[in-house]
């Protein structure tokens, strides 16, 4: 069951409001980007962003079929979200930092199961080995 959230950058300048169900599950991935700023992820069903379209910077990665768009505050350096098509996990999609949020609770943060996604090694459908740091 999803619910429609608000989330923001530090600074405000990037606002948006998605649409998830943070009991069906968040993710972390373990790619050498993701692991520098501790992704903590969730999959909306509706995404709009609502402002600050002007000072977003894009942090992009491709790879032969694939591709990812990290998106981020160019005035305060927070990641809000990123979309982008990975193959091996399901094709194109679009993820929003959890951790941007302003109006989920904790509780709601921690409902449902965390999936790890082993990006460093391409191998999206299963965990790392060692998910300690993540």
């Amino acid at each position: 069951m999803g619910k429609t959230y608000h989330g923001s950058c530090h600074c405000g300048a990037v606002r948006y409001r998605a649409t998830l169900d943070l009991a069906a599950g968040t993710g972390k991935c373990n790619c050498s980007y993701c692991g520098k700023i501790r992704n903590w992820s969730a999959t909306p069903k509706d995404f709009e962003l609502l402002q600050g379209e002007e000072v977003l910077g894009d942090y992009a990665k491709d790879w032969g079929e694939g591709n990812i768009h990290h998106r981020f505050c160019s005035r305060c350096g927070v990641t809000v979200y990123g979309h982008g098509h990975i193959p091996e996990a399901g094709g194109a999609f679009i993820s929003v930092q959890v951790n941007t949020l302003d109006d989920a609770s904790i509780d709601e943060l921690v409902s449902g199961p965390v999936r790890y996604a082993d990006g460093l090694h391409d191998n999206w459908m299963n965990p790392p080995a060692d998910i300690r740091a993540l």
